[in-house]
Formats: C-alpha cells, structure tokens, sequence
C-alpha cells in the first residue's frame, strides 16, 4: 500500500510494473521505520492505524522510489 500512495503522490518513469511497486513498497516501509527509530527517535512502529507509521512508510516509500529512478536513469 505505502508503494501505491508513494507512486501517486510521486508518479513517474521509474519503470517496472506492479510487483516492483509493491516490492520498492515494503523496502521503503522498512527504511521509514528506521529512519523512525534510529534517526528521529519516535520509537517502535507497532501499530498499523498509527499515523506515524504510514507517514514514515510512505516517506520510506517516496525515498526507495527515488533512488531507484535515479539508478535506473538513463
């Protein structure tokens, strides 16, 4: 879900299909959530209607998504 919202609030020609939007998706929530933990200090990420944990996975997201266009940038 985090890649969806990521790819529509960030649209592009990053490539790839579905699965590696879900796939840029779940390494982006797991990036956010470190980012949540060891850089901002919030704490664990343990509930799923927390708005915290969707802001950092979506963040996460936007930030895999981003870097993986620019890899495979042309």
């Amino acid at each position: 879900m985090a890649g969806a919202l990521a790819k529509v609030i960030m649209p592009g020609k990053q490539g790839g299909g579905w699965l590696i939007t879900i796939i840029l998706g779940i390494v982006g929530a797991f990036v956010g959530g470190l980012i949540g933990v060891y850089i901002l200090h919030w704490g664990d990420v343990d509930s799923f209607w927390n708005f915290r944990s969707w802001f950092l996975a979506i963040g996460g997201a936007i930030l895999v998504l981003w870097l993986y266009g620019m890899a495979t940038r042309k």
